[in-house]
């Protein structure tokens, strides 16, 4: 009894932040620009998968690295000659990565050497003159003794200032030697090679830091994932979260957030936007955040992966048949309708039979009138048959410019979150909703009872607070 409740619990609560989160699209996309009106459909399908984990829970983008990485700085006094690796390429301790030029360090060596000799030379002179000094202060008289006293200590000084540029040059000679001896880079540990940056190219796995080489070592993976600073409320250390493959939708691992690195940003210059939150997104930062996985087996270094929050929703299992969230019906006739593209791109109320109801998560069973196929869009006020239709190819619903009431403000008073999907894979950032199929929201959603979705007048949880947004 106390698993399947928190199972209610959280379908309750995937549910109700679906349903937030299409209102706060809808409301947000609603800026009413002048244009033909087309009303915006999804398929029956792609609404089905709402809270599924392929629908609207917030994503967030990520690739599969090691646990640890090391990275390699370039010798900004020297200039690489060549490049021995490419990235994504397994390497082991010892595998040469890049060589320095020389060219330069041979010819600085070969003038070191002969400015070496001279000072040598020079000391040599210094000290038989010294010695021819010693010799005739010793035949001199009294008086001249001072004389040659100090004529002597000043090239002994000399001479010892000589000998100091003679171990300063062997210096600078040591180092030239062993910048020609080393100019062929080695990796530390075995791995994969992450990065490279160079003055020509920069490719990599993700959004890596300066460095001009990157490794991962090989062993445990864990996951780099990217929030944005609009969203970054919705996340917290500790939080329990589940990855989804890129390509295969039923293969996910678990994991945990062990760190939202605050301190370092993420490049954002490849960020791809839906919607209307596009402009404030595109002037705020992100930043990573990693997860530790209960299991890596079947991840790839390097690998593409999509995160959201596990609420238990991977638990809920998949019904037969059609379900529709409850705001979807227009219930306020005689018959239930939902208001439906007719296959030709024009709207048509679609009368439909209602079978049983699902009251944890608000969906009605349409037993009659509505295939998976199909594509609709939710009731609300100004929708007319025969309007033109368009399958939604950003997630949103509705109408694209509807008529605003006397006074009524077009889009709601609402603020954007900024939902994104980009990053160095142009799906980072902040959050996916619906994937690529992500449905955006409509005005009041009208449920049996005229009750607005949700769970009796609670604040509905959103992809974003609001108030944050602001």
């Amino acid at each position: 009894m106390k698993k399947k409740g928190v199972v209610i619990l959280c379908a309750a609560v995937a549910a109700a932040a679906a349903v937030g989160l299409l209102c706060w699209r809808f409301l947000g996309n609603r800026n009413g620009g002048k244009g033909d009106n087309v009303v915006y459909v999804n398929t029956v399908e792609k609404l089905m998968s709402l809270g599924s984990g392929n629908g609207m829970m917030n994503r967030f983008a990520g690739v599969v690295e090691s646990q640890e990485t090391w990275s390699v700085q370039q010798n900004q006094e020297k200039t690489v000659k060549e490049i021995l690796v490419s990235v994504g390429q397994e390497v082991t301790a010892g595998t040469p990565l890049f060589t320095y030029d020389t060219e330069k360090f041979q010819s600085d060596l070969s003038q070191a050497q002969l400015d070496l000799e001279r000072i040598n030379n020079e000391i040599s002179s210094m000290n038989s003159a010294i010695a021819d000094l010693e010799k005739e202060k010793k035949k001199a008289d009294a008086n001249s003794q001072a004389t040659y006293t100090l004529q002597i200590q000043e090239q002994q000084l000399q001479v010892r200032q000589k000998e100091f540029d003679a171990q300063s040059k062997q210096l600078e000679i040591d180092k030239l030697i062993e910048n020609i001896n080393n100019a062929t880079v080695t990796s530390e540990i075995d791995g994969v090679v992450k990065s490279i940056n160079n003055d020509n190219s920069a490719v990599s796995y993700g959004n890596g830091d300066n460095s001009f080489m990157t490794i991962m070592k090989t062993g445990d993976l864990r996951i780099k994932g990217t929030i944005n600073e609009q969203n970054m409320g919705s996340l917290i250390e500790g939080s329990q979260v589940i990855v989804h493959s890129r390509v295969n939708d039923e293969a996910t691992w678990k994991g945990t957030v062990t760190k939202i690195d605050r301190e370092n940003t993420v490049n954002n210059q490849n960020n791809m936007y839906y919607g209307g939150s596009s402009d404030a997104s595109a002037n705020s930062s992100s930043y990573p955040f990693y997860v530790d996985l209960e299991t890596s087996e079947g991840l790839m270094m390097g690998q593409h992966v999509y995160l959201e929050m596990d609420y238990g929703q991977s638990e809920v299992k998949e019904k037969e048949g059609v379900w529709l969230d409850s705001y979807l019906i227009d219930m306020t006739g005689e018959e239930p309708f939902v208001w439906a593209d007719n296959g030709k791109g024009r709207l048509e109320k679609r009368k439909v039979t209602l079978g049983d109801m699902d009251e944890v998560l608000g969906q009605y069973e349409i037993t009659e009138g509505l295939a998976k196929e199909d594509a609709i869009t939710w009731p609300e006020e100004g929708l007319e048959e025969g309007m033109e239709t368009t399958i939604s190819k950003d997630g949103m619903m509705g109408q694209s410019n509807p008529e605003p009431a006397d006074g009524e403000d077009t889009d709601g008073g609402a603020t954007d979150d900024g939902a994104v999907i980009g990053g160095e894979d142009g799906t980072s950032g902040g959050e996916v909703i619906g994937g690529e199929d992500g449905m955006s929201g409509g005005d009041d959603m009208p449920t049996e009872g005229g009750a607005a979705a949700g769970d009796g007048g609670d604040e509905q949880p959103g992809s974003g607070e609001m108030e944050d947004a602001k």
